[in-house]
């Protein structure tokens, strides 16, 4: 597989590690310095795009993948007000898009499992959810998309009004509390709290090779296929 890597931070390496690991060749590594190499972008040299950037570009760098006809994975959060518009251009352009919030397998499995927590404890009275996610210093959103997606999963699932970050005094919304410290990878925790226990779920990333693994199985999921794309297709959950 022919893959073009976005972002080249930590993660785009990691991903370029493994994808070679994997048996791929990476044709194509996009940065800061060398963006105008998106035009170089084409169906017929490049089997899949991963794209793994900032906020402020993702949405751009994506429908540039689209625009060429090379399906695109997307690991960058904090974008999705914008998601609406590449959605629509998956549709109109024939195109192939897999988003989500974090690759780790492990992340993707507590996710699911969230999903069915939540529809348990909508039938039990007087348990309250909240969330705390820890990162290290230099993430740049806050809540993590990761926290968000949990806190979205819960909320659909029960009469909680959506989410909050810091502490909710209503009740009604999903407390998120953001932790920023030294070079944490990631740890997401969900508790469920009432006046006699706690219950409570945690998934902790020892490094990041376990988000550039599930990219790299993302990317060749999406490589054959079309369409909006999910980690839960991929998973098959």
């Amino acid at each position: 597989m022919r893959i073009a890597i976005i972002g080249y931070g930590r993660m785009g390496k990691e991903i370029h590690s493994e994808a070679l690991k994997r048996g791929h060749e990476v044709k194509l590594v996009i940065d800061r310095d060398n963006i105008t190499d998106l035009k170089y972008l084409s169906k017929g040299d490049i089997d899949v795009a991963i794209e793994f950037t900032h906020p402020e570009s993702a949405a751009s760098n994506i429908m540039a993948c689209l625009g060429a006809g090379v399906p695109v994975v997307s690991g960058t959060t904090g974008w999705l007000k914008e998601f609406n518009e590449v959605s629509e251009a998956v549709g109109k352009l024939d195109g192939t898009f897999l988003y989500a919030s974090n690759f780790s397998i492990g992340v993707n499995i507590l996710f699911n499992i969230n999903r069915q927590l939540a529809t348990i404890m909508s039938r039990v009275e007087g348990y309250n959810p909240s969330i705390t996610e820890v990162h290290h210093t230099r993430k740049l959103d806050s809540p993590s998309g990761t926290a968000i997606s949990l806190a979205v999963d819960i909320s659909s699932s029960t009469d909680m009004e959506g989410w909050v970050s810091g502490d909710d005094n209503t009740g009604k919304k999903i407390s998120i509390n953001s932790v920023r410290e030294g070079d944490v990878t990631g740890i997401h925790e969900i508790d469920w709290i009432s006046d006699r226990d706690r219950l409570s779920l945690r998934h902790e990333a020892f490094n990041r090779s376990g988000f550039a693994v599930g990219a790299v199985f993302a990317a060749e999921f999406a490589s054959t296929r079309k369409g909006l794309l999910t980690m839960s297709d991929l998973l098959g959950f």
